[in-house]
């Protein structure tokens, strides 16, 4: 059967693209942010999974407000990077884990849960800058993707406990199929800020910290909170933390940090991250 190598978790600020592309990775205000991702990079480069499993949030890009699916996955053999305003970014084009990804939806629906089914699909900064930030900018990535959209941009987003519930069925997937491929969960979004409002501006660097030391050993407490909890403590955009519960529901109970790095802010937002790997059975 397939095997889960990690559970990686990020933020994804695209003023974190922006940065990449301007070339300044290395000044003062964003070096401190770039070199806490080094000792990520040098895993996911030790451990070379075959398929990258991203769950993040269109922003207004692949959906609008008009039509936003709760839950959608991609299913195509290509993700070409989405022009967000400012023409496409000079990033690869991603390859798809098809069959696999048709396997997940199957699971999925065995499941009850009821995704769209994207047969071609554009990606923005919401998947982007987490390939980039753990891969860097190759010619062409190492590994296959599969692509997985939450709603968490218009109300009713999803809650806590149904992410969790989706990452167990992500791990009965992983774990029923039948090749020796490794995968790397990515849960992406957050951490704390709020972009519109009384108030915008908002960061919670306390309550964000504490996610990265608590989302690998103690995540029932993050389970257990509502919605209204999750926007009072991050902000509404913060909310989408919520998609980390995916990636930390396919692992083990039992999990090991091997590293996590915070830095606040990039943009309006407090920016952070955690390697997860398996410990028992």
């Amino acid at each position: 059967m397939a095997r889960i190598i990690g559970g990686l978790g990020t933020s994804h600020v695209p003023s974190i693209a922006a940065a990449i592309d301007k070339g300044l990775a290395d000044t003062p205000d964003w070096k401190p942010l770039f070199d806490g991702y080094i000792p990520a990079k040098q895993w996911v480069a030790d451990h070379k999974p075959d398929i990258a499993v991203v769950i993040f949030n269109d922003h207004g890009n692949a959906f609008f407000l008009d039509k936003i699916p709760t839950l959608a996955v991609g299913v195509a053999d290509r993700y070409r990077p989405t022009d967000e305003g400012w023409g496409p970014r000079p990033v690869p084009d991603f390859i798809g884990a098809q069959d696999f990804s048709w396997h997940l939806v199957d699971t999925m629906v065995a499941d009850h849960f009821d995704p769209l089914v994207c047969m071609e699909l554009d990606v923005d900064h919401g998947l982007q800058v987490p390939m980039e930030l753990f891969f860097g900018r190759p010619e062409a990535w190492p590994t296959k993707i599969v692509p997985i959209l939450v709603n968490t941009i218009q109300y009713p987003i999803p809650t806590p406990q149904r992410m969790w519930q989706l990452g167990q069925t992500l791990r009965r997937a992983i774990e029923s199929w039948d090749t020796d491929e490794t995968v790397a969960i990515l849960g992406t979004g957050g951490l704390s800020h709020q972009l519109q409002g009384s108030r915008a501006g908002f960061i919670n660097a306390a309550a964000d910290q504490a996610w990265l030391a608590d989302i690998g050993p103690n995540p029932q407490k993050y389970r257990d909170m509502t919605r209204e909890d999750f926007v009072e403590t991050f902000g509404s955009e913060g909310a989408e933390l919520i998609m980390w519960l995916v990636m930390r529901a396919a692992m083990n109970d039992t999990v090991r940090t091997v590293h996590s790095h915070y830095y606040s802010p990039a943009s309006m937002t407090g920016t952070g991250m955690v390697v997860l790997e398996n410990e028992g059975g």
